[in-house]
């Protein structure tokens, strides 16, 4: 299988089946789950990052409820960085061959060490343009609130920063691994996909900030219920919670 230039953005966790095949018919990927890479770095970062991201959060939470929109303002650039740093130290970048694929090594060729220093700069091209993408995906996020009852014409800095979190949060990894592949997005939006980390964490995230509107409308009259901040706090916790979940007990489920 040839492998394919990072700067493309293909997704190299791809695996169709002949007899899914039909002529003429564009069926989604079956995707495999995303596998954490092995090294040491990785494994710790993939335990140590959710925490630090909790963390974060936690420290905030009272700058938050006090005035939201520098808080989240603020938090942003934090979270963004956790992100990228867990996109290069854990996932396989897209373009990335799989390890299941890797070429045999040839009698007298050396083989390359896995995270050697050729896959520093495909994980710096890939999250570079990951965090572009994740960017423009953020005023549909912004109508999408909209559509689920956000206010549409005040408060549009405290809605424009939500969906910056949630793209972060929840778009960020998969475009990591999967870039641009129509294929692969088909499979994710269609529940197709294997849960993992990333899928996982997705699902959480967008989950957890629908399941946090609950408190907005009722009568308690306190200040952590006014708008974004009970949103936030769904979101991180249906993140995280997706996230673990995604990498340890439901990984490689599927829900279609």
């Amino acid at each position: 299988m040839p492998l394919v230039d990072p700067v493309t953005m293909a997704s190299p966790a791809k695996s169709t089946s002949p007899k899914d095949a039909t002529p003429g018919v564009l069926s989604p990927a079956r995707l495999l789950p995303v596998q954490i890479k092995a090294s040491p770095a990785a494994q710790a970062a993939r335990h140590a990052l959710p925490a630090l991201l909790a963390a974060v959060y936690v420290f905030r939470f009272p700058a938050l409820v006090t005035d939201p929109v520098p808080a989240m303002a603020s938090t942003l650039p934090v979270v963004a960085a956790l992100q990228v740093a867990y996109a290069i130290l854990c996932l396989p970048a897209a373009g990335s061959p799989p390890a299941a694929s890797a070429r045999k090594t040839r009698p007298g060729e050396k083989k390359k060490a896995a995270g050697g220093a050729g896959d520093a700069p495909r994980g710096i091209t890939s999250a570079l343009l990951s965090l572009l993408l994740t960017t423009l995906i953020i005023p549909l996020l912004y109508f999408a609130f909209v559509c689920f009852g956000a206010p549409a014409y005040t408060f549009v800095s405290h809605t424009t920063l939500c969906a910056a979190h949630l793209a972060v949060l929840a778009l960020f990894p998969l475009f990591y691994v999967h870039g641009v592949d129509g294929a692969a997005w088909a499979a994710v939006g269609s529940f197709h996909a294997p849960c993992d980390e990333t899928f996982g964490g997705c699902v959480g995230a967008f989950v957890g900030a629908w399941l946090g509107a609950v408190p907005i409308p009722l009568d308690w009259d306190r200040d952590w219920q006014r708008w974004p901040v009970t949103i936030l706090c769904g979101l991180y916790g249906g993140y995280l919670a997706g996230r673990v979940l995604g990498g340890t007990v439901l990984w490689g489920k599927r829900a279609a």
